[in-house]
């Protein structure tokens, strides 16, 4: 379980990154937007390094940015974990990912919702996460697209038949009321933000994420 940051109270977000220490969360997801990918701007590395400064547990960093290419080095000093890029944002999918796993990061690649799963078939074995998006990129608290189901189903049959060994990792409208569902389908990781940081009690939403996909 990876809640977002993006939901977060960024005037306490010390506060908000020491809850999610204290809880069930497995990983800390850090979405990262540049206006151009994305029609939305977030934060970058320096707001990274700051929370890394507090994390105890990994930083998954989802780039949603244009030639991702030019900063995955400055994102891995910053304190990432593991880094996301989006396959429609790279020309050069493979290169990309050689150039992640060589800095020293696990290697993520994101699906916007119209991109089919097949277009990893040749680079499936060389991930160690796949990223669902159930939402279009850009914004929170949208709502899930239901083929997300059918898509995650697939993903699993190609990581199996592949003989790969990527987690599927599933993000934008989650939340306790589809988290055993999305684990049913084959996910591994469930991306949660405005379910955790909007509920009144954020520890034991994530809690009940965690219970739900077991």
């Amino acid at each position: 379980m990876a809640p977002s940051l993006l939901a977060a109270n960024f005037l306490e977000l010390g506060n908000e990154v020491e809850m999610v220490n204290r809880s069930e969360a497995d990983w800390f997801h850090l979405d990262v937007m540049d206006g151009r990918f994305v029609p939305n701007i977030s934060y970058g590395m320096p707001i990274i390094a700051q929370i890394k400064k507090k994390a105890n547990k990994p930083c998954d960093v989802h780039l949603m940015i244009e030639e991702p290419e030019k900063y995955a080095a400055d994102f891995k000093k910053a304190g990432a974990d593991s880094l996301t890029v989006h396959l429609e944002a790279c020309v050069h999918l493979h290169r990309n990912i050689q150039q992640i796993k060589g800095l020293g990061m696990r290697a993520g690649v994101a699906l916007n919702p119209h991109t089919p799963v097949m277009l990893l078939e040749n680079v499936i074995r060389d991930l160690d996460v796949v990223l669902i998006m159930s939402v279009n990129p850009g914004f929170g608290g949208q709502t899930f697209i239901e083929q997300t189901y059918h898509k995650i189903q697939q993903l699993r049959q190609l990581i199996t038949e592949s003989n790969a060994h990527a987690l599927i990792e599933v993000d934008g409208g989650v939340g306790p009321e589809n988290a055993a569902r999305l684990v049913k389908a084959g996910a591994n990781v469930l991306v949660a933000g405005s379910a955790v940081f909007s509920s009144p009690d954020p520890e034991k939403t994530i809690r009940l994420l965690k219970t739900s996909a077991q």
